[in-house]
């Protein structure tokens, strides 16, 4: 009899994380369960929603400017490595990872030679200097192998990993974050004095056959930082579906707001995704309302 009520409790438990729509091998990795890929890394993670664990590698040593503007880390220069459990004793990582044009060659190299792919190289920003290059990575496997792999890479940069970012004090000095939530329907968080804000999509993504959460970088992301007097420069990338690009591009456009770079950054994910990244430095409420207008294009959940 206690057998049968264990089945049927572990059956219920399954359901409903199917229910959720969230993996039971996600649910079952919790926080302590991932201290030998935090080892490997030589840095804690932040779990995420999904059962995701997210790392961050933010190029704090980098001085890029746009325009004038000084980039601060979590605008435009946050690279990043999310890990998902996947069942038998499997991970999935992708992660996004900031290099100047000399480190690519290296790190590629690098990760290659340890299983590690490469799902896509390019810009996300124009006219900043230094020149700086974003490489989407992607891995199956043993999870600290991967990790291990990814931090020996990173040593052929000048990414710090020496010591683990420490938290940036939230403040929103110069920014209306009130405003921006309101113009664009959606609440955000403050990483140090940048406001961000993500915007998943309504279905659901797939990479080779496994969901693929919205905290593995596939939601939209749009950053503010205050430029003073009312103003932000933002940044970040809208996740689109081929249809939505060029409607997209005019809703920008029509509210001032350059689109920077459109592209892919992953191989194999279903359905297929475009990623459009896109600069301005106007009043942040007004621009917050060109990106209300593009969102409103997308199959986004806005709350």
């Amino acid at each position: 009899m206690r057998e049968n009520i264990q089945i049927r409790a572990v059956f219920a438990s399954a359901m409903l994380l199917g229910a959720l729509g969230m993996p039971a091998a996600a649910q079952q990795q919790g926080a302590g369960s991932w201290g030998a890929v935090e080892a490997a890394l030589g840095r804690k993670g932040a779990m995420q929603p999904g059962g995701v664990i997210k790392f961050g590698f933010p190029r704090s040593d980098l001085h890029v400017t746009v325009d004038g503007v000084t980039l601060k880390p979590a605008l435009a220069l946050g690279g990043w490595v999310a890990f998902e459990a996947i069942g038998n004793g499997r991970s999935m990582a992708m992660g996004d990872l900031v290099l100047t044009e000399d480190e690519v060659g290296a790190v590629m190299a690098a990760l290659q030679a340890n299983g590690v792919q490469q799902t896509a190289l390019h810009n996300h920003l124009l006219r900043e200097s230094p020149r700086v290059m974003y490489m989407h990575v992607f891995a199956q496997g043993d999870g600290v192998k991967i990790a291990r792999a990814i931090h020996d890479a990173l040593a052929m940069s000048g990414t710090p990993l020496d010591r683990a970012p420490a938290p940036a004090v939230p403040s929103a000095a110069g920014l209306d974050t009130a405003a921006i939530a309101k113009a664009l329907g959606v609440a955000g968080k403050l990483n140090g004095v940048v406001y961000q804000v993500s915007v998943p999509r309504r279905e659901q993504i797939t990479e080779m056959g496994h969901s693929v959460p919205a905290s593995m970088g596939v939601a939209s992301g749009m950053n503010f930082q205050s430029t003073g007097g009312g103003k932000a420069a933002i940044t970040g990338d809208l996740v689109l579906r081929a249809s939505e690009v060029n409607p997209v591009i005019r809703a920008l456009h029509a509210h001032g707001i350059e689109v920077t770079a459109v592209h892919s950054h992953m191989l194999d994910e279903q359905p297929r995704l475009f990623f459009m990244h896109f600069w301005a430095n106007d009043n942040a409420a007004r621009l917050a309302q060109g990106l209300r207008a593009a969102l409103d294009l997308t199959s986004s959940k806005k709350r």
